[in-house]
């Protein structure tokens, strides 16, 4: 939604409605510098587009008209759009920029937007942006188990949450409880100050964070102080069962073996578990073995229990994100 609003600023478009094929649609440009870089040299970039949607591109006087199939010539367009505004925000256009643009379009039209999550709050959906998270969404629906593996900004706890919030509206459970280690500033929750709410918030900032962006602070407050949102630490959770809820530990890097035991057989019925973490950043002190490296050879072939891993090109924050994850692995 918020995309067509940006592409109205942008864009002029001329749109054909006519119901006969061929489609026909078309896109002009403000300047012939912002041409010039979209076009790429000796117009590859168009090419690229042509051949990847299977459409007649043309370019003439500062106008694209696209023309084909309707539904190709609407993702060609998308495509294209999303490459203007990378022009307009950075001067420059690079050949992975529009490799990664069109295989991010052509994963939405192959299916990604069918694993949409319905939040049931004035028909709100979140979708997967990449073919990895649509398969993580997939996965979550089918088992009742789900270890997501993956490097920062590809949406692992973000989407989580989502489905937890999606769950949880739609009956299918009814509480989502909340997980994370608390090791990162080496501190033990009894020496931190307040009750285990202040004591383990920080530690859950990014599951808030994502669940900010998904309801409103009145709802978030009403959900917490209802215990329909729960916050359990690893700590804690020895002697609970958890039936009915959608159970989220996130950092599972940073969970021991004994703690990851703990946890997981904690599951009751009716409900659904997802283990997110990075199995490149572990924290635990003098090279203790990570519960969640532990879990890939303890679970990869059991029945009801999947393992999603995502890789940098599912990170979805700023581009510069996938390349400082390429550089530190070098």
């Amino acid at each position: 939604m918020n995309q067509g609003v940006e592409t109205q600023k942008y864009l002029t478009v001329k749109e054909n409605t006519q119901e006969f094929l061929p489609y026909k649609d078309a896109i002009i440009l403000e300047n012939d510098d912002e041409a010039s870089i979209l076009y790429g040299n000796h117009d590859k970039n168009l090419r690229l587009i042509r051949d990847a949607f299977q459409i007649k591109l043309v370019a003439r006087n500062g106008i694209l008209k696209l023309e084909g199939e309707k539904g190709s010539v609407v993702a060609a367009k998308t495509a294209l759009i999303k490459l203007l505004e990378i022009v307009r925000f950075t001067g420059v256009l690079s050949l992975k920029d529009v490799e990664q643009t069109i295989m991010d379009v052509q994963n939405d039209v192959e299916g990604t937007s069918r694993q949409a999550i319905n939040l049931f709050q004035k028909e709100t959906f979140i979708r997967p942006k990449t073919q990895g998270q649509a398969e993580y969404i997939d996965a979550i629906r089918k088992n009742d188990l789900v270890f997501c593996i993956g490097p920062a900004g590809t949406g692992k706890t973000y989407l989580a949450v989502a489905m937890a919030l999606s769950f949880l509206k739609s009956g299918y459970t009814k509480r989502i409880v909340l997980a994370r280690p608390a090791v990162e500033a080496g501190e033990k929750l009894g020496y931190l100050p307040g009750d285990i709410k202040d004591k383990v918030s920080p530690y859950l900032r990014p599951l808030y964070d994502a669940i900010a962006d998904m309801m409103d602070v009145g709802q978030v407050k009403k959900y917490l102080d209802s215990d329909l949102i729960e916050i359990l630490p690893l700590a804690y959770m020895r002697g609970r069962t958890l039936n009915s809820a959608f159970i989220i530990l996130d950092e599972a890097q940073n969970c021991t073996v004994k703690q990851m035991k703990t946890f997981l057989t904690r599951l009751g019925t009716k409900s659904k578990v997802v283990v997110t973490g990075d199995i490149t950043q572990v924290d635990l002190p003098g090279g203790e073995l990570s519960g969640l490296i532990d879990a890939q050879e303890r679970f990869m072939n059991v029945d009801n229990i999947a393992f999603v891993y995502l890789t940098k090109g599912d990170i979805v924050r700023h581009k510069l994100v996938q390349d400082i994850v390429a550089a530190y692995e070098l």
